[in-house]
């Protein structure tokens, strides 16, 4: 289904003979964005607006564009809080000493 480097994929056939795995290629490779509003007035006031943004793209894609938020997310990738919890280990590993050494554990801020 995909296609080598360097070549671009064919056009869509004018038979109809493209499938779902071709137009999902393409849309996954050049993206997609559909943006709207909905607006909720009661006699000219405004009660509620919602904004809608959807992007469907490649991961790859999407990182081109610069969007890379689910990195970033704890919830998303487990990579997020690595370096929280480096420093949440470094921390317990000082008190878990001091604690062996029979000094009391210093109070963290």
């Amino acid at each position: 289904m995909t296609s080598p480097a360097g070549r671009l994929p064919q056009p869509y056939s004018h038979d109809g003979g493209s499938n779902l795995a071709d137009i999902l290629e393409r849309v996954l490779d050049k993206g997609v964005v559909i943006a709207g509003d909905i607006r909720i007035n009661l006699l000219d006031i405004e009660l509620l607006t919602i904004k809608l943004r959807l992007i469907v793209a490649s991961v790859d894609k999407a990182k081109e564009m610069g969007i890379d938020w689910w990195e970033d997310d704890p919830a998303l990738s487990s990579r997020a809080n690595r370096g929280e919890l480096a420093r949440e280990n470094a921390e317990l590993r000082e008190r878990l000493a001091e604690l062996e050494r029979g000094g009391a554990p210093r109070e963290s801020s």
